[in-house]
């Protein structure tokens, strides 16, 4: 069973527990706020009252080297650094940390945490693409240039083929899948024949100023 040990749980690290272990994790939940812990009881394998920044407490945890460990402290930087560096010295592989700002999220990565989140940005920057791109329902950045993202078909594509469009020579874009609502499956690297309809959801990958010029 995948192993997940969070510290720290304010409202992202609570609801990651219970997220988790509402999908079959064993997670281990870790605050050093009595209310907290009584709340997560229920919604985790278990949960310790302990300050996550003393490295003998993680130790006795008994953190191994392929646990996911989280660390979600707020903008309390030094608890989440000196937290990041005793997982480090512990051989925890994947340490994944919550940060407020790019100044945080550098000195994390600095110091060993294998990947770092800003969940306000990232949030704010799904609330405003969907402002700015209604049709486009949800998108994964790989990396400066390129993007897999879920899209609404623009009403001109209803009723044609995925070759009749040709997205590849016209717009540089590659439909990878479809998830079609009616009825309920994915259509994995779709035919050229494979016939658009309405309720289709479009999964393709480009560059983002080329998803863009589709819709």
């Amino acid at each position: 069973m995948k192993r997940a040990v969070v510290i720290g749980l304010g409202i992202f690290g609570f609801n990651i527990v219970k997220e988790l272990y509402e999908n079959g994790f064993e997670v281990i939940a870790v605050d050093k706020n009595k209310d907290t812990i009584q709340k997560i009881r229920d919604l985790s394998t278990k949960a310790i009252l302990a300050d996550g920044t003393d490295k003998e407490v993680m130790e006795s945890i008994g953190i191994q080297e392929d646990d996911v460990v989280i660390i979600s402290f707020g903008e309390d930087l030094a608890a989440a650094t000196l937290i990041t560096l005793h997982l480090r010295e512990m051989n925890v592989k994947h340490i994944i940390a919550k940060a407020p700002t790019e100044d945080h999220k550098r000195v994390l990565e600095k110091v060993g945490a294998t990947e770092v989140v800003i969940p306000e940005k990232e949030m704010a920057d799904k609330v405003a693409r969907s402002l700015i791109s209604p049709n486009v329902l949800d998108y994964i950045p790989l990396s400066e240039d390129y993007t897999i993202c879920e899209m609404a078909p623009p009403v001109s594509f209803y009723g044609k083929t995925i070759g009749d469009l040709h997205l590849r020579s016209r717009y540089h874009v590659e439909v990878i899948a479809v998830r079609e609502v009616l009825p309920d499956r994915i259509e994995m690297v779709p035919r050229a024949d494979f016939v658009i309809k309405d309720s289709d959801v479009l999964v393709v990958i480009g560059r983002e100023e080329d998803i863009e010029r589709i819709k």
